[in-house]
């Protein structure tokens, strides 16, 4: 599982998530449109890839259905506790900083996550401290390409640093604003910022703290 891309880990925690909701093996065009990619073909290579890795299995040449192989189950799958979720690492509440994938998992209550495909961040930074939302928090955050005025959301910026802000959108450009007045927003064009997700959820440990 270490040698898996970001998408494919992704794919994984989708089926695994939502096989019990399925009345049939999904296909490709509804996994596309529930990740929120726009290229099918892209998807038919990252299948292709894990099909070969032993992983999923095909129904049919086509792929108009897929589904998780039991040795994926296996090794995916870390308990039977569906309150289990993929800890991705950090994610900056202050200056953007890269966010380091991981390949742990952690159990949170149902309570704070939703039906669809969630990760979980821990928080390093203080610029979101005024929505209390503190350095060394873990933040829930559902798997979304999209997002309205007013959420919370990672935004990936350039393609290669994450920051958790508030995020206000216009046709000329993108604000990602803190919740911390000593702070300004960010400005960026639309194209810079990709949505990776938007929080749902927080958890928070006192253990460590004087």
């Amino acid at each position: 599982m270490d040698a898996l891309t970001r998408k494919q880990h992704e794919i994984i925690d989708f089926l695994l998530q939502n096989q019990a909701s399925f009345t049939r093996p999904p296909s490709l065009d509804q996994l596309c449109a529930a990740l929120g990619l726009k290229s099918r073909g892209s998807l038919h290579r990252i299948i292709q890839d894990l099909v070969g890795a032993g992983l999923i299995e095909a129904m049919d040449r086509k792929h108009r259905g897929v589904r998780l192989t039991e040795q994926a189950k296996k090794i995916v799958q870390p308990s039977n506790n569906s309150s289990t979720l993929r800890y991705v690492g950090i994610i900056a509440a202050g200056k953007p900083i890269e966010a380091i994938e991981n390949t742990e998992f952690m159990t949170i209550p149902d309570e704070i996550k939703t039906e669809n495909p969630c990760y979980v961040l821990k928080v390093k930074g203080d610029s979101m401290i005024e929505e209390g939302i503190y350095d060394g928090d873990w933040v829930i955050i559902e798997q979304r390409c999209h997002a309205r005025n007013g959420e919370i959301v990672v935004a990936l910026v350039d393609k290669s640093e994450a920051t958790l802000k508030f995020i206000e959108q216009y046709p000329h450009e993108t604000l990602l604003i803190p919740a911390n007045s000593s702070m300004q927003a960010m400005h960026y064009q639309p194209a810079q910022i990709d949505i990776q997700g938007v929080l749902v959820g927080q958890m928070r440990s006192y253990r460590s703290m004087v």
